[in-house]
């Protein structure tokens, strides 16, 4: 039984060729994991994007009973963005799968566990962090933050302090062009 696929696009045609593209592929996710109830396929031209390479998108949604997996491609051509939007989703089942494999279990003693489930998985490797850097924070205003993160060429975003609410600060660019500010608070 093929899954079914719902397929919606903003700023772009969907062709007989795109729709039976999308759904031969996404189709077959049920495959990897049977218990998808829903996949759900956003594909959209975005005219504004920075980088002519990025206005092709293809965001892809699946759910099912107790997950929901979703990932993100831009490119410049709306198959490969599928095609690698479709390849996240199945890394994104499998670490789905593992981590269901690795949980409490059902109450097997652990010795039992391991005997019973022999499977060799490639192991994730841990993040490395490659560089750390330190630097002095001065407090200034979010105005003032806005200025000195355009002057440094800081295109994602600039970590500041806050001298209005005496907290450090995260300020970043929006892809519509405004700015987004993060203000973390101890939990």
């Amino acid at each position: 039984m093929a899954l079914e696929v719902d397929i919606f696009a903003r700023n772009l045609e969907i062709t007989d060729r795109i729709h039976d593209y999308v759904s031969k592929k996404a189709s077959k996710l049920d495959k990897y994991l049977n218990s998808i109830e829903e996949v759900r396929v956003d594909l959209a031209f975005v005219k504004s994007a920075r980088n002519a390479g990025d206005r092709n998108v293809a965001q892809i949604t699946v759910r099912g009973k107790g997950f929901i997996l979703r990932s993100e491609e831009r490119t410049e051509d709306i198959f490969s963005a599928i095609d690698q939007a479709l390849e996240k989703i199945h890394r994104q089942i499998e670490r789905y799968k593992g981590k269901r494999r690795r949980g409490r279990g059902n109450g097997i003693p652990v010795g039992e566990a391991f005997a019973i489930d022999v499977e060799f998985e490639e192991e994730e490797k841990e993040p490395v962090i490659a560089r750390r850097k330190e630097f002095t924070l001065i407090p200034m205003g979010e105005a003032e933050a806005i200025e000195q993160m355009t002057l440094l060429g800081h295109e994602n975003f600039f970590i500041f302090y806050n001298a209005e609410t005496n907290a450090i600060n995260v300020l970043y660019t929006r892809r519509d062009g405004t700015y987004g500010l993060i203000q973390p608070r101890l939990g």
